[in-house]
């Protein structure tokens, strides 16, 4: 159970991801995969249900994780969804306020072959869509006959539709974060075989470079629940990464200064919108701390 510094705020969902502070809204709303929904959580009213199907939108019964993971908005304030059923990136057509299961893909292949199953995103400051590709998604994972691509790749996605594969050689890229000042990607891997962050240098043109690893948290998923999964960035730079454990708070030189022990598979987090709280999905809670 968590610790007395976090507080639950709703559990008994199947695996919770993606979370979003909707500042106008005065709510957060997250993704619970296996359900295929996204549900909302308020102070006064609590949790209901915001959107359903929010991953998968086929008629075909399938198993695996078919609902939303990351969530995120664009400079409009629509909602973007990375879609693990539906294996696409797309944005909710109608408005955060009034949510409907009505979607235009935003990106769904990369050369003509079909993505694994869109994970995490984040927009770089020309408006660009960074994300990632691993096969959590796919009914059977990496042994999936539909998987079409032999690798789990790192890609950005222009306005104009293009799609860019920045990095393949991750092998379960996952969480994926920029530095404030946008020089800087980070990206988790969530292979329990090599439990690691990555830091790349952004150039000019929005590529990577000079990726090199950030930290190594392999070792300590041999006594700790949770792999390097969804992170966010605080706006003084110190990444808040989950992983084995809980959260684990870096500075941008990669010094490990702490982790929030939720003794739980942690898999994500959001801050609201002037960083006083910080929510943390992780497994079948939803979790807030309040910070400093």
């Amino acid at each position: 159970m968590p610790n007395n510094l976090v507080e639950i705020l709703a559990k008994a969902f199947e695996w919770t991801e993606g979370p979003l502070w909707l500042e106008k809204e005065n709510k957060l709303i997250f993704s619970d995969i296996p359900n295929n929904s996204i549900f909302e959580w308020t102070e006064k009213g609590g949790i209901k249900i915001y959107l359903k199907p929010a991953g998968y939108t086929g008629t075909a019964k399938r198993g695996g994780e078919t609902g939303s993971n990351g969530l995120l908005l664009n400079r409009k304030g629509e909602l973007v969804l990375c879609q693990h059923g539906d294996r696409r990136i797309s944005k909710m057509k109608a408005p955060v306020t009034a949510p409907k299961a009505q979607f235009e893909t935003i990106a769904d292949n990369y050369n003509g072959k079909k993505l694994n199953s869109p994970n995490d995103a984040v927009y770089y400051k020309n408006g660009d869509l960074y994300f990632t590709d691993p096969p959590y998604g796919l009914e059977f994972n990496m042994e999936d006959q539909s998987k079409e691509l032999d690798f789990q790749g790192v890609y950005k996605v222009d306005k104009s539709g293009k799609i860019t594969l920045l990095t393949k050689e991750l092998s379960r890229p996952n969480g994926i974060a920029f530095s404030p000042d946008f020089t800087k990607l980070y990206i988790a891997n969530s292979d329990p075989e090599k439990a690691i962050w990555m830091v790349y240098d952004v150039d000019e043109n929005g590529l990577l470079k000079n990726g090199k690893m950030f930290y190594d948290a392999t070792d300590k998923t041999k006594t700790l629940k949770g792999l390097p999964d969804g992170m966010k960035v605080h706006k003084n730079g110190w990444i808040f990464a989950t992983g084995p454990g809980g959260v684990l708070i870096f500075t941008p030189e990669g010094e490990h200064l702490g982790t929030i022990m939720t003794n739980e598979a942690t898999a994500n987090c959001a801050f609201n919108t002037d960083y006083s709280e910080l929510f943390i999905t992780a497994d079948d809670y939803l979790l807030r701390v309040k910070l400093k």
